[in-house]
């Protein structure tokens, strides 16, 4: 979709009621629904980190700002997800660490995004983190610059991919909490994108699509 032509359509997105859980269990892996109810997660005393779902033009086309984390000790090495990271005591807001993980992670400036609106938060009990994820637009390509200690990837999702309900796929997986499980994904280029991310992506898909 042309980047001109999808942002006709900004005024309708924030208008639109988010399918909030209805959308993350679509791609919520087995057990994993439980955790998302705020009588469980807010018991478990999570902190909170913030991502930047970015949009942006490429040759006149609509993409979706990914990245692939390097490899660490931890439970989302090598994982797929978007920008973000943990809230830090200088920051403002939860939309102020989106920004500023953003710019730390690929190098896109505050000042390249217009943040639209915050989409549904979403737990993440392997690290006990809140997420709240929020949809940035970028009006020109951005300059990316991956930040060598935790980005080992961009990845440039064409919003009409992303769209394509071919790119949905299941995958046999041992996870950090269980064995040989049927996981709902996104079949990205050559990456498999699971658990939290792809639950933040389908409700943003959703939304995108109710409004076409």
């Amino acid at each position: 979709m042309q980047f001109t032509d999808f942002l006709k359509y900004i005024p309708k997105i924030q208008k639109e009621q988010l399918p909030a859980v209805a959308a993350h269990s679509k791609m919520a892996p087995k057990g994993r629904l439980v955790s998302q109810s705020s009588d469980y997660y807010k018991t478990k005393n999570p902190k909170e980190s913030a991502v930047m779902m970015l949009l942006y033009p490429q040759d006149g086309n609509t993409h979706l700002t990914l990245i692939k984390r390097n490899t660490y000790p931890g439970v989302h090495s090598a994982q797929i997800s978007f920008p973000g990271g943990k809230v830090e005591p200088k920051d403002n807001d939860l939309k102020a660490t989106a920004l500023r993980e953003t710019c730390e992670e690929v190098g896109v400036s505050p000042s390249e995004v217009d943040v639209i609106m915050p989409f549904s938060e979403i737990y993440i009990p392997p690290s006990n983190f809140i997420v709240h994820p929020y949809l940035g637009l970028a009006p020109n390509t951005p300059n990316f610059v991956p930040d060598a200690t935790e980005v080992a990837e961009i990845i440039a999702l064409p919003l009409d991919v992303f769209l394509d309900d071919a790119i949905v796929v299941n995958k046999t997986m041992t996870t950090s909490y269980a064995t040989n499980i049927n996981v709902p994904g996104f079949k990205v280029q050559q990456h498999f994108v699971w658990g939290a991310t792809a639950m933040i992506m389908s409700e943003l898909k959703e939304t995108i699509k109710n409004v076409l």
